[in-house]
């Protein structure tokens, strides 16, 4: 063999060996050093469980349970793993149509082919074990843990709030979230939806041939433990709470109560309301559809946040106080009354009386008074046009925390209606004055509120001229882990020396006045009585109070639709319930009785309007 051949047989010989040994060394990395392929075989019998971890729970301000878990079970299904199968058979173990499937595996296979998607939402215990014993014929499909929420008193519906499957926006939003999970939709479910929902969890299980489980893979060590949703302690009374539904029961309308010291609130009723347990469950949906269709009661809607009422006389203290605060009027001031107040051929009317100075204007809650009031506040001389002044009360009452929201926990508040400058200037091209707004002095005309904005003026004038924001949740966690988000102070920019006049006309309403109704014996309480005008009906029975005068502890504005004078049916129900919260008890049974009894009168006068 001549050398050159030679040469080319080592050449090719070397070219084989290293070819070779690239080939040997490339499988040993594959079979031995690289996991990977063998990790994709073993994935073929391997099934990622999501553990879904126990939603944080919710307690009253005294430690009485207001939400809990209960467990359910949800069928899901990885859509490429799924073979052929018996679809009736299939359906009729869960209650579903063969259309309903259909539809159900499609949503799926879009969502993702790798991924689980529901199937069956929150089954009970009992179908969950019938159907178990048949999962070896449904390739593709496996039962996943569910926690349902559950109310052992059925309460507070609108601000303990609900819970949802989510949405496909917030799926593209929030990672954390796949397709079927839940979410907090409204209330307090909604607001710490984080701190509630904890952090999900994994685990790894072999399963054979036919689906069934057969143990955890690598003896658990690639699972994941979820971490529980923090419990949450509310400031609601529970006892409280549940009374205010109850006085409120065949009545349209609201109850807020609010702690002044801290702005915790104590109750929050809006009737109609419903049972937050038949927002859980299967029968979630129909529930929902049902209760939405209610036009008539709409029990889905919460009067204390969203509803925007005249306040009525109630208002008039929120005048008295800025009026004084712009050196319009003291104490001592006094306006003649002679039955009303006259403008421009009209005549805003009030019981007939010779006049009044402020304690007393409150006290009798005199029309001519607040209107002369509010006129000259706005009509200010120090001022240079109608829009300056009305601009300078408008910054006033929205420091009193009307016309914008609180931004706290409770989502979905109204800010009311305190209308703009530029409102005023299109409506009257400009000419306008004091008299074209004078409704707004009694808490009538363009101005409208929520009811949690007007207990939260009671709150303030109790404090003195403070407030802090009104919220619900007291405690993260833990009950000793007070929520800090809203414990700044806020002043209402009325010195303190202008509540004096304005507290004392509130006493003389309790112990001599317009709200004599309203008295609890042994409690200092002052008052004020309303009486919202309604174009749609008759009118709405209004009343705010605090109690002790001194050391207040609790600040309430009551508010029946269609209830009529603000000092028989509001009053009433003001009055019991400060006596539950200080007294923890009822005495006044009579007036309890009063109170349930304006159930039939009230629907008849609601009806015959």
């Amino acid at each position: 063999m001549n050398p050159l051949s030679q040469q080319r047989k080592i050449i090719i010989i070397g070219v084989m060996l290293l070819a070779a040994t690239v080939c040997l060394i490339k499988l040993f990395g594959l079979q031995v050093v690289d996991k990977h392929y063998k990790e994709a075989a073993e994935r073929n019998a391997i099934r990622e469980v999501t553990i879904t971890p126990p939603r944080g729970l919710i307690y009253d301000r005294n430690d009485s349970l207001l939400v809990y878990n209960e467990a359910a079970y949800d069928l899901m299904v990885v859509p490429k793993d799924v073979k052929t199968f018996d679809t009736l058979d299939l359906c009729k173990s869960i209650g579903i149509t063969k259309e309903e499937l259909c539809e159900k595996l499609d949503k799926a296979k879009k969502y993702s082919p790798l991924l689980p998607s529901i199937v069956k939402q929150q089954m009970k215990k009992d179908d969950y074990g019938f159907l178990q014993e048949k999962m070896h014929k449904f390739p593709g499909f496996f039962v996943q843990n569910r926690i349902l929420r559950s109310y052992p008193v059925p309460i507070a519906a609108h601000i303990l709030g609900y819970i949802g499957e989510v949405t496909d926006q917030q799926l593209n939003d929030d990672s954390y979230y796949q397709l079927g999970d839940y979410i907090g939709i409204s209330g307090i479910e909604k607001s710490y939806e984080e701190e509630l929902r904890g952090r999900k969890g994994k685990r790894m299980v072999l399963v054979d041939v036919n689906n069934r489980e057969q143990g955890p893979y690598k003896d658990g060590t690639a699972d994941v433990a979820a971490v529980a949703g923090q419990n949450l302690w509310s400031t609601l009374d529970l006892e409280l709470q549940e009374y205010g539904e109850k006085l409120l029961e065949g009545k349209r309308g609201s109850i807020v109560a609010i702690e002044p010291s801290t702005g915790e609130i104590l109750c929050i009723v809006s009737m109609p309301s419903y049972d937050p347990n038949l927002l859980v469950g299967k029968d979630r949906g129909k529930n929902y559809a049902m209760l939405n269709a209610d036009v008539e009661n709409t029990p889905l809607f919460n009067r204390a946040l969203k509803a925007c009422y005249p306040p009525g006389s109630t208002f008039k203290l929120a005048n008295g106080l800025i009026a004084q605060q712009e050196h319009v009027i003291v104490p001592s001031t006094y306006y003649s009354c002679g039955g009303g107040y006259s403008y421009g051929g009209h005549r805003l009317k009030c019981h007939v009386h010779a006049g009044s100075d402020l304690v007393d204007a409150v006290r009798c809650s005199c029309n001519a008074y607040f209107c002369r009031a509010f006129y000259n506040t706005i009509s200010n001389s120090r001022y240079h046009s109608i829009q300056e002044g009305y601009q300078v009360w408008k910054d006033h009452i929205n420091q009193l925390g009307f016309g914008q929201k609180f931004n706290t926990d409770l989502p979905y508040e109204s800010k009311g209606i305190i209308p703009s400058v530029e409102f005023f200037d299109r409506r009257y091209n400009g000419h306008w004055n004091g008299n074209s707004v004078i409704s707004m002095a009694i808490g009538q005309g363009e101005v409208g509120s929520t009811p949690l904005q007007m207990a939260n003026l009671v709150a303030i004038i109790a404090n003195r001229g403070y407030y802090y924001k009104p919220h619900v949740v007291r405690a993260i966690g833990s009950k000793d882990t007070p929520n800090m988000r809203y414990a700044e102070r806020i002043d209402a920019g009325i010195d303190p020396q202008y509540f004096t006049p304005i507290i004392e006309g509130m006493k003389l309403v309790i112990s001599n006045g317009t709200g004599r109704l309203a008295q609890v014996p042994g409690i200092e309480m002052a008052g004020k009585t309303g009486t919202a005008q309604n174009p749609h009906g008759a009118d709405h029975s209004v009343f705010a109070c605090f109690a002790p005068v001194d050391h207040p502890k609790i600040a309430i504005f009551v508010l029946v639709e269609n209830g009529g004078w603000g000092g028989v049916l509001a009053a009433r129900i003001a009055s019991l319930m400060t006596e539950k919260y200080l007294n923890r008890e009822i005495q006044q049974t009579d007036k309890e009785k009063d109170v349930y009894s304006h159930i039939i009168s009230y629907s008849t006068k609601r009806h015959a309007n």
